[in-house]
């Protein structure tokens, strides 16, 4: 097979970017690959490639909506027949997508991890061969790595359970340590690797000290160098942490002459679709962005990305600059810095690790509630219940996999409702005998409530006796058919219990130094960030080796570090507890409350009060409408934690 020509046939490219032949031809050959590509260098059409050459399916897990979305657009440009299953399809546009799927018309279909979960879809994956599963930012399945997601570390066991011969995994962010653990979890050889340099020439990557008062006019200052034609003004993106930053920051720069649009997870869906077009056609040539805003983002002209809050970590500083500059033109990369924003970073990380309790409290559930060594769990309620955000809680299940304490059988709706599209004596009158016999008892066991109805699985199950895997089959089928109209709530995930592994004070203690233990990594992070700033040699190198590149220049000439600009960051002022006597009248409104729900104040959860870091609990007592609450939050939580333990007179080294 000649692949230059078929890629020209199909994507119009003259030849391969570096590493991508390498990786198609490995698995055209029928190897696994890793791809560990910089941002922008093409990693995507590795796998658009090489599923057009392939039997059957490819199924692509992507993180992001938004990410999913652009690929998509993507590849119907280029004539190629791909879809996703999301919660944005209507439920005719979902019966097309999987009735597309069965006939072999799509190609590649592209899914959330979490739509695993779903047990109607695991019922029709199932019956769809599958080539090729492939894993988008991949670094989500490494614990080691900055973007962690508990769900991705089940990828390995679904890739088994359906029998997918073949897997690629693409990130543009992994250390040494991240790599060799992303490859172990799909045994993928390390001949089948392949690496580019992470190094770019086109980047001047400055450091730029800031106090806070004259943040926004050296901001105004570095866009207005940038965008030297009123004419044609240059893209750019700059960088924020909080959604209310990036609307003031807009603001700013909007009644600055600078036509610049905020951007950010809590705006509707439609908007943020036309800000992304709007960016994308140079209509509006200036985002203000959250995180949110990037994964996907193809503009091969962005001229300038600029810092104006410090980033998460190396990991996501390295992905948002890599935005800047991919038609190989130079573009500058700005960070504007300070230690003004670390608190609010590092607080991101404190507000995911549970209390000692919370953790008490999820194994308590466990050994109380399984019956028969089954566990059912419905994530929302006990996290509400337990006081753990969604995502640690996911990450402490995990946790209890990985200790085989638990193990995860299978997912299902609680809740089945239907209605009928056609008579239902039509849709009887379409099956014979047995089958006939079995969708009346789905009907028979179904309380109607004028239109919609509630399927029963647990009395059909006593008279009929079907498993409830034939019942999803067939309501499934009946949607797919045009004959009822499903719809499914409440997802409930099943466990097997190892009640012999469940010693509740051994387990609580290893929980609780796992999530202190990732509590430090995380703010060592930070750290780790802090320092790369300040670094007096080459900016570019550093940031090459640490992931991995060893072949980057030692001086690169084109950052602040070569250019002699050594940064040294500081605080514009120092943040001020308030004062002792003010504190403890904070904290005994908000133990009132709490002892009025019979829930044990602790320094922890006291400090997340001060601190104004969501919890379940404050949502659940209404904390933030007490005057403490965010009183504290321009501190950084260790300062917090010491005071308040002065204040109730504990020690502790």
């Amino acid at each position: 097979m000649d692949l230059n020509q078929s890629l020209q046939q199909t994507f119009g490219f003259d030849q391969f970017r570096e590493g991508q032949e390498s990786v198609v031809q490995q698995l055209l050959d029928g190897h696994s690959s890793l791809a560990i590509f910089p941002t922008g260098a093409g990693k995507s059409l590795c796998y658009q490639f090489t599923a057009l050459h392939l039997p059957n399916l490819t199924l692509v897990v992507s993180p992001l909506l938004a990410l999913m979305k652009d690929q998509l657009a993507f590849l119907k440009e280029k004539g190629i027949a791909a879809a996703s299953i999301d919660s944005t399809l209507t439920p005719d546009e979902n019966r097309q997508v999987m009735a597309d799927i069965r006939s072999g018309k799509i190609k590649i279909l592209m899914i959330s991890v979490e739509r695993f979960k779903n047990e109607r879809f695991r019922e029709f994956i199932r019956s769809v061969p599958v080539s090729m599963l492939v894993v988008d930012e991949a670094h989500c399945i490494s614990e080691w790595g900055h973007n962690f997601r508990p769900d991705y570390l089940k990828l390995p066991s679904y890739r088994n359970e359906l029998n997918i011969p073949l897997v690629l995994l693409l990130t543009a962010t992994a250390t040494r340590k991240v790599k060799r653990d992303m490859a172990e979890r799909f045994a993928i050889k390390p001949e089948s690797v392949v690496q580019t340099g992470f190094y770019r020439s086109n980047l001047d990557i400055r450091v730029l000290p800031v106090a806070d008062k004259n943040r926004d006019q050296l901001l105004l200052s570095q866009i207005m160098q940038q965008s030297t034609s009123e004419v044609n003004p240059v893209s750019g993106i700059v960088y924020v942490t909080l959604q209310q930053t990036a609307e003031q920051v807009a603001g700013f720069l909007q009644q600055q002459g600078v036509h610049a649009v905020a951007y950010h997870a809590g705006l509707d869906n439609d908007l943020r679709r036309k800000i992304q077009n709007d960016f994308m056609s140079g209509t509006t040539p200036v985002v203000v962005a959250t995180i949110a805003f990037g994964m996907g983002i193809d503009k091969s002209d962005v001229r300038f990305v600029i810092h104006y809050d410090l980033p998460k970590s190396i990991e996501n500083y390295s992905q948002e600059i890599g935005r800047a500059g991919r038609d190989g033109n130079l573009s500058r990369c700005i960070t504007l810095a300070s230690l003004d924003g670390i608190n609010t970073v590092e607080n991101f990380i404190y507000g995911d690790t549970p209390e000692p309790s919370a953790i008490e409290y999820v194994l308590k559930s466990i050994l109380e509630e399984q019956s028969d060594s089954q566990w059912e769990l419905q994530i929302n309620t006990l996290a509400n219940s337990a006081n753990i955000r969604q995502l640690p809680l996911k990450t402490l299940l995990v946790q209890l996999e990985l200790m085989g304490v638990i193990t995860p059988l299978y997912s299902y709706f609680a809740d089945f409702k239907y209605k009928f599209v056609v008579d239902k004596d039509a849709v009887l009158n379409r099956f014979q005998g047995e089958r006939s016999a079995f969708i009346e008892a789905i009907i028979q066991h179904t309380d109607f409530k004028r239109v919609w109805g509630t399927l029963d699985f647990e009395s059909l199950y006593q008279q009929y006796g079907c498993d409830r895997q034939r019942v999803v089959a067939a309501m499934d089928y009946l949607h797919e058919e045009n004959l009822i109209v499903l719809e499914t709530k409440k997802i409930t995930e099943v466990f097997s219990v190892n009640t012999q592994a469940l010693n509740l004070a051994d387990l609580a203690e290893r929980l609780n130094h796992y999530f202190q233990d990732k509590e430090s990594k995380e703010v060592e992070r930070i750290a780790t960030l802090v320092r790369f700033f300040e670094l007096e040699r080459c900016l570019t190198a550093n940031l090459a080796r640490y992931f991995d590149d060893r072949d980057a220049p030692e001086r690169c000439g084109h950052c602040s570090a070569c250019r002699g600009e050594v940064a040294k960051l500081s605080y514009s002022s120092s943040p001020q507890l308030p004062d002792d006597n003010q504190l403890t009248e904070y904290l005994r409104e908000l133990n009132q409350l709490m002892e009025a729900k019979s829930v044990e104040p602790t320094v922890g959860i006291q400090c997340r009060f001060l601190l104004g870091i969501s919890m379940p609990l404050f949502t659940r007592l209404k904390a933030r409408q007490l005057a403490g609450f965010a009183s504290c939050e321009q501190v950084r939580f260790s300062a917090v934690k010491t005071k308040l333990e002065q204040l109730s007179g504990i020690s502790q080294a």
